[in-house]
């Protein structure tokens, strides 16, 4: 329906309200089942030890996808210097007695820091 060679707002912007909304619901009724039954399970479950287990194991493959097949940015830098980042960054989140929030910044500060230090090529 295309009004003088142009599309209306209302055409233009259904693809990306359909994705948001079919986005939203796909993700939000886990979130809620989740809620649900979690809270009616006892905390040592073997379901909800094995769903734990799961969400960990996703979690690592994903950060271990973008350690040795990034993509983008991410690309450019050597091997060596993102699993620096990594193992440095682990190391300090023990060492203060398992702040997530300082392991992250140490490795983001490695791996900044190597991108600048690192000579261009």
């Amino acid at each position: 329906m295309e009004t003088n060679g142009t599309e209306t707002l209302t055409e233009t912007l259904w693809p990306y309200v359909f994705i948001a909304i079919a986005g939203w619901l796909v993700t939000d009724i886990w979130r809620w089942l989740g809620v649900l039954l979690g809270n009616r399970m006892a905390e040592d479950s073997v379901w909800l030890i094995w769903v734990r287990s799961v969400a960990t194991a996703l979690v690592a493959a994903v950060v271990a996808r973008l350690i040795l097949f990034p993509t983008g940015a991410l690309e450019a830098t050597p091997v060596a210097l993102r699993v620096a980042a990594v193992i440095i960054g682990f190391v300090v989140f023990l060492v203060a007695r398992q702040k997530i929030f300082a392991g992250i910044l140490t490795a983001e500060a490695v791996l900044i820091g190597g991108i600048f230090l690192l000579p261009p090529g």
